[in-house]
């Protein structure tokens, strides 16, 4: 792991918790990632999340868009976000961290996190926006914010697009994956873990594309039923933190313990939800043949070696769920415009095109999808570098 441009420890001087920012690299003096906020968080995680950034602002690159690769970065607070003194702590940390929200870091909703909170603390604090570091990159400032902001309005079925086109992109990604391997999609299985916001997405994606979630997991534990959960009726009964309401369960699902999902005959599984869930112990209990990692780091290196060696394959994190972040440039920069079905349509086929590069990448080099991934980002980096400059 290289050493990143900038890494900082915040301890809050009422609360005593710790927040973190790393700046992994710059790209034309600005960089990408969210802020998420989780008990537990360390500077670690966030260090890692950050070199991430970098490699999925890389993979997204093309060179007739107008979106333009940023640096990648990542915020993080070590607290609950059900933690009544979580959104004062918030406050205080992006009043701390307002100087390099204002000239070089772009942020916003992460885990535990949503963007209608980062937007009022944002305000709060007086902030432009949680990516104003952004706008003297754009030709029309106002015209983008206008853009971006008619796109956060959007909503299909009840659900916000902006929620919906992370679940989008991890779908495609699974899609991809059956398509390489024919096998059909009426006869493919899925658990995921998280109900949240990508979760629930990507949930709702699969079930439309015709395969059987037969497993969910949240804070309470796990729902299941094999012959297929009701997904739409699970979305529904959801609270604001992903947890469904169990008085909304059919006779046929049935209640398991919180860990049960990583075990459930399933070709796909889908950890949404925390990092790190899938140990060098607990992979030993998966029989899925596919593991899409739409939560950032979810799967331990050990772990992902001793998968591989049972013909398991991890679709990694930086292709997985990077169409959230994507999806945002490419409306600020106007290579989409703020519609659902254009956004869906574009989503389909960056992550089609960018899933299938990076499996016939590993194929071709005999190694995993993660570290074909990092191989084309490494491909991308010096072009992006040359053609826009970075700061380190």
């Amino acid at each position: 792991m290289t050493t990143p441009l900038l890494s900082l420890t915040w301890t809050d001087h009422v609360t005593g918790r710790q927040g973190f920012l790393v700046v992994d690299r710059l790209v034309r003096g600005v960089s990408s990632g969210g802020l998420r906020m989780r008990p537990g968080c360390t500077l670690d995680e966030v260090t890692g999340l950050a070199l991430g950034m970098s490699m999925k602002e890389a993979l997204h690159y093309d060179p007739e868009a107008r979106y333009v690769p940023l640096g990648g970065a990542k915020g993080g607070i070590d607290c609950d976000p059900r933690d009544p003194e979580a959104y004062g702590l918030l406050v205080r940390y992006l009043r701390t961290m307002r100087p390099y929200i204002e000239s070089f870091w772009t942020t916003g909703e992460d885990l535990g996190l949503t963007q209608d909170v980062v937007d009022r603390a944002s305000a709060e604090v007086g902030l432009v926006s949680s990516i104003q570091a952004v706008y003297p990159l754009l030709d029309d400032e106002a015209g983008a914010r206008r853009r971006l902001a008619d796109a956060f309005a959007v909503e299909v079925d009840g659900i916000g697009l902006d929620e919906l086109v992370g679940g989008c992109g991890v779908a495609e990604s699974v899609l991809t994956a059956l398509d390489r391997a024919g096998v059909p999609y009426w006869r493919t299985r899925v658990a995921v873990q998280g109900l949240g916001t990508m979760g629930g997405a990507t949930a709702r994606f699969l079930t439309r594309a015709g395969l059987t979630v037969v497993a969910v997991a949240d804070i309470k534990g796990t729902i299941a039923n094999p012959a297929g959960l009701d997904i739409e009726s699970l979305l529904a009964a959801r609270d604001a933190y992903g947890t469904v309401d169990r008085a909304a369960l059919r006779p046929g699902d049935r209640e398991l313990p919180g860990d049960a999902w990583l075990a459930v005959e399933a070709e796909v599984l889908v950890p949404a939800a925390v990092s790190y869930v899938i140990d060098a112990t607990n992979q030993g209990r998966i029989t899925a043949r596919w593991i899409a990692e739409a939560a950032n780091m979810p799967v331990r290196p050990k772990a992902e070696e001793l998968l591989a060696a049972r013909g398991v394959t991890v679709l990694p994190d930086v292709v997985v769920n990077s169409a959230t972040n994507a999806w945002w440039w490419w409306t600020l920069f106007g290579d989409i415009g703020p519609d659902a079905d254009e956004a869906f349509a574009h989503t389909q086929r960056s992550m089609r095109a960018l899933t299938d590069r990076t499996l016939a990448r590993a194929e071709a080099d005999g190694t995993t999808p993660r570290a074909a991934a990092h191989a084309i980002a490494a491909d991308r980096l010096p072009v992006i570098v040359e053609r826009f400059g970075r700061h380190r």
